[in-house]
Order: structure tokens, then C-alpha cells, then sequence
């Protein structure tokens, strides 16, 4: 129960996410430096927190033993992830790319197999390949039809190709996060912290961001004082309280798919929060009707989720 109260807790500093972002797009700025800055930004406060915890030797000592791996797999689940996030932002409204987001819960459960064979050195499993939680992944699937409902309604007047720019970016980034997350997770093993760990794939992800960068400059210019500032509430709210809550959580989970698909599915709650904050300072309309019965439907299949999670005494 306490993962899934921290993984609630996550999705609502990642809503924030969504709101700002679509606020930088309306308001002129870039989806470059919305998410080049978000990164950027996250580097001086998590170096403060890992050198104060007096871990940053051991962290650094395992970057170097595996630099490849550790540049690739971030550039993966930061990188691949939040830039396309970003670049939805500008194609369609916060709800669109919250509710598209969702994908990545039953992205996570899909990944076990292709994951399996590196995950059985923390299970009782020796030599076997990891079955799909099933039942997590049907809880996660009625999630998602809750997701539909709410987009349903508003996707009717939203141009089709102007939908698909919007919805394609962001289920690369739905698989491209649990994918870098789990693939770090198994290669530090247990060696580092969830602090390290984040410090570590944003220094790894630092090269993507610098050539993003790079390209802003050369294409569009630098970002405007008013971006730049909400690209700082950004990073404190998401990326740093946001990623360390959400990859506390997959760290305890570890090693067992079941946990770390109903840790996953918590992330729904992102929809629910998102919509209240369009209308709180997007100046959005409470959902009705099939979006409003959307959203009752993913927070019955997260307390279902929290039910299975206390029948197999997590």
C-alpha cells in the first residue's frame, strides 16, 4: 500500500509536467528548451543531494565501469522520453498527452519478457523467463479504458493528422521510460542508491540534451526569461520530487513485475490531476459525461490495483 500511496504522490509533481508545458507552448515558447531545460536545470540539486549523502565516489566508480551502457540506457529512458513529451506539448492539450501517456502502464507490464532473463538473479526464478502479470496487466488495461473515455469526447474535434503528431511522440517516450528505468536498474543492481541513480542518468543524458540544445540555438534562438522560469518549476517538481518518489517506489519494487506494474499504473492518477489543473490555471472546463465516468473508472482499477497488491502481501 505504501508504494502505491508514494507512486500517487509521484504522479501528481508529474502532472505538473503536463500543465507547465502546455502553458510554454501557448504562451510561444519551444518544446527544445522546455525539455532541455528540465535536465539541465535537475543537475546542480541532485549533486547537492548525492555529495551530501557522501555517495558521489561510489557513483561516479560505477559510471566509469560501464560508461557505454550508462550514456545509451539514459539517453533511453530521459532522453527518448521526456523530448517527445515535449514535442507532443506543442501539437495538442495537456489532457491529450496525459491521457496518451497512460500507455506506459501497460507498456511496463509488455517489457517482463524481453527483461526477464536479467531480472531472475532477484527472484527464485534460475533459468526461466519471466510469464506477463497477467492480472496487473488486465487492472492496468481497464485503467486505460478509462483513459479512452476521457480523451473520446474531445479527440472528435481534434484534426486526425494533427492527433497522430500529438498521440506518436508520446508512445515512444511510454515505452522509452520504464524501458531505461528497469534496463539501469538491473545494471547498477544494488549497488547504488535511488539519488545515485537519478544523479547518474541525468549526467549520462547530459550529451542528448547539449546537442538538443545546440540545435535550438542554431534553429530558433534562446528561450525567453518566462520559459526559462517555468522550465526551473518544471525540474524542481518533476524532476527531481516527481523521479525520486517514482524511482523510490520501482526500486523497492524491484526484481518482481507484479509490484512494479501496479507501481506503474499509479502514474494514471497523472490524468485526474492534469484535468484539475487545466482548470485551475489553463483556464479548462470540468469533464463531463464519458470523460468525467473516465476518470472514475481509473480510480476504481487504482484501488483494484491496491486490493491485488494486498492479497499477495506486498
Amino acid at each position: 500500500m505504501q508504494l502505491i500511496f508514494i507512486g500517487i504522490l509521484a504522479s501528481l509533481f508529474f502532472a505538473s509536467t503536463f500543465i507547465l508545458n502546455r502553458a510554454m507552448d501557448l504562451s510561444g515558447g519551444s518544446w527544445i528548451w522546455s525539455a532541455a531545460l528540465r535536465y539541465l536545470f535537475t543537475v546542480p540539486f541532485l549533486v547537492l543531494i548525492v555529495m551530501a549523502r557522501r555517495n558521489m565516489q561510489g557513483l561516479l566508480y560505477e559510471m566509469k565501469t560501464k560508461p557505454r551502457e550508462w550514456l545509451f540506457w539514459s539517453s533511453v529512458g530521459f532522453g527518448l522520453f521526456y523530448a517527445p513529451l515535449c514535442f507532443a506539448a506543442a501539437y495538442g492539450p495537456a489532457w491529450l498527452v496525459a491521457g496518451s501517456w497512460q500507455i506506459t502502464i501497460v507498456a511496463g507490464s509488455l517489457l517482463v519478457p524481453f527483461l526477464s532473463q536479467e531480472v531472475k538473479k532477484f527472484n527464485d526464478i534460475q533459468g526461466k523467463r519471466q510469464k506477463l502479470p497477467v492480472r496487473e496487466l488486465i487492472i492496468s488495461a481497464f485503467i486505460l479504458l478509462g483513459v479512452i473515455l476521457i480523451q473520446a469526447r474531445e479527440t472528435e474535434n481534434i484534426d486526425s493528422s494533427k492527433l497522430l503528431i500529438g498521440i506518436l511522440p508520446v508512445i515512444i517516450a511510454a515505452f522509452a521510460y520504464p524501458l531505461g528505468n528497469r534496463k539501469m536498474m538491473l545494471i547498477c543492481e544494488e549497488r547504488l542508491d535511488v539519488y545515485q541513480r537519478v544523479l547518474g542518468m541525468t549526467l549520462a543524458s547530459i550529451p542528448f540534451w547539449l546537442v538538443l540544445s545546440f540545435y535550438g540555438i542554431a534553429t530558433i534562438g534562446l528561450p525567453s526569461s518566462g520559459q526559462v522560469i517555468q522550465s526551473f518549476i518544471v525540474a524542481i517538481l518533476s524532476g527531481i520530487i516527481a523521479t525520486m518518489l517514482f524511482f523510490y517506489a520501482t526500486d523497492k519494487a524491484k526484481g518482481n513485475p507484479k509490484q512494479l506494474a501496479v507501481v506503474e499504473a499509479t502514474q494514471a492518477g497523472e490524468v485526474a490531476f492534469t484535468v484539475i489543473g487545466e482548470v485551475l490555471f489553463l483556464g479548462g472546463t470540468l469533464p463531463i459525461g464519458w470523460p468525467l465516468m473516465g476518470i472514475i473508472i481509473i480510480i476504481i482499477g487504482m484501488i483494484l490495483h491496491s486490493i491485488n497488491m494486498d492479497e499477495k502481501a506486498i
